[in-house]
């Protein structure tokens, strides 16, 4: 396990610390659940961005295919 030293916002850390008292959970074990939950959410959203390039780049030479076929069938009508 690392060790790691960082500053929190007031806020955040008064939230924090009274949320921890009412779920009874230290600290540290709530701090290393909610990154690992923010790094799923991230990959997550970095996968969605990629799809969505990846997916524009798949449309446009569909639609030129598809642009294509159809003047095939006109010419060959």
């Amino acid at each position: 396990m690392k060790t790691l030293s960082l500053k929190l916002d007031e806020i955040v850390y008064k939230e924090t610390e009274q949320l921890l008292e009412k779920i009874k959970k230290p600290r540290n074990r709530y701090i290393n659940e909610a990154l690992s939950y923010y790094n799923r959410l991230q990959r997550r959203k970095l996968i969605e961005n990629q799809l969505e390039v990846e997916s524009k780049i798949v449309s446009e030479d569909s639609m030129s295919i598809l642009s294509e076929f159809e003047k095939l069938e006109d010419n060959g009508s």
